[in-house]
C-alpha cells in the first residue's frame, strides 16, 4: 500500500475529476433531454440511456474503474518494478477518459454539432503517442505494459519487446493524428493500427522467444 499512501494527493485529485461531469451535468440539467446519447460509431449516435444514468451513473462507473486501476497496479506482486511516474498516468488515464466522455456527451446531447470521428481519433491517437512513450520506461510487472507470456518469463524478452512496441505506439500514433488532421475520420483506419499496435509487439515478442531463446 506504500505506492497509495505516495500518491494518495493524486488519488483524491484523479477521484474529484472522474466526478466534475456530474457537476457539469447538474448545471445543464433543464437543457439536457430525458434521454441522452451515450453510445457513438462513425454514423453518429447508435445508443441512449436516461438522464439520470448518463449524468450519474456513468461518472460513478468510470470512478470504480479507475479505484481498481490505483488498487490493483499498487498491489503488484512487482510493484517495485513500476515507474512513480507510470503509476501517476494510470491514475491520471481513466479521470482523463471520463473528461473526454462527458465533453463529447454533453455537447451533442445539448445540440452542438460535434464531430464525434474526430474528437475520437484524435483522443486515441495522442493517448497511442504517451503510451508509446512510457512503454520502453516500464520494468517487468503483471498490470502495466505488454504482458505476454514469453515478455514476463524472460526480462530480456520484455525489454526489447517493449522498447519495440514504444517505438511501433509512438508512430501509430503520430499516424492517427495525422490522418484525423488530414480529414480521414473512418474509424475502420484507426481500429486497423491500433490492432496492428497490438498484434506486431505480440509477434516480435513470440519471434525473440522462438529464434533467439528469450
Amino acid at each position: 500500500m506504500q505506492m497509495l499512501k505516495e500518491n494518495k494527493k493524486t488519488l483524491i485529485i484523479t477521484s474529484i475529476v472522474n466526478l466534475l461531469p456530474i457537476l457539469i451535468g447538474v448545471i445543464f440539467w433543464d437543457k439536457l433531454p430525458d434521454q441522452m446519447a451515450t453510445h457513438f460509431s462513425s454514423g453518429g449516435a447508435d445508443g441512449f440511456s436516461g438522464k439520470n444514468f448518463a449524468v450519474f451513473g456513468i461518472p460513478v462507473v468510470m470512478l470504480v474503474l479507475h479505484l481498481i486501476a490505483a488498487f490493483v497496479t499498487a498491489n503488484d506482486p512487482r510493484r517495485q518494478n513500476i515507474n512513480p511516474k507510470i503509476y501517476r498516468v494510470v491514475l491520471w488515464l481513466i479521470p482523463v477518459i471520463s473528461l473526454v466522455v462527458a465533453a463529447m456527451t454533453y455537447s451533442y446531447n445539448l445540440g452542438y454539432d460535434v464531430d464525434i470521428s474526430f474528437i475520437v481519433q484524435l483522443f486515441f491517437g495522442t493517448l497511442s503517442v504517451v503510451i508509446g512513450n512510457y512503454l520502453p520506461k516500464a520494468r517487468q510487472n503483471y498490470t502495466i505494459g505488454l504482458k505476454f507470456p514469453w515478455t514476463l518469463a524472460n526480462e530480456e524478452n520484455w525489454n526489447r519487446t517493449h522498447r519495440f512496441g514504444g517505438i511501433l505506439w509512438m508512430i501509430g500514433g503520430a499516424a492517427i493524428i495525422v490522418l484525423t488532421l488530414c480529414g480521414v475520420t473512418q474509424f475502420d483506419w484507426t481500429i486497423g493500427i491500433l490492432a496492428a499496435l497490438a498484434l506486431l509487439p505480440f509477434i516480435y515478442s513470440a519471434w525473440l522467444h522462438a529464434a533467439k531463446g528469450l
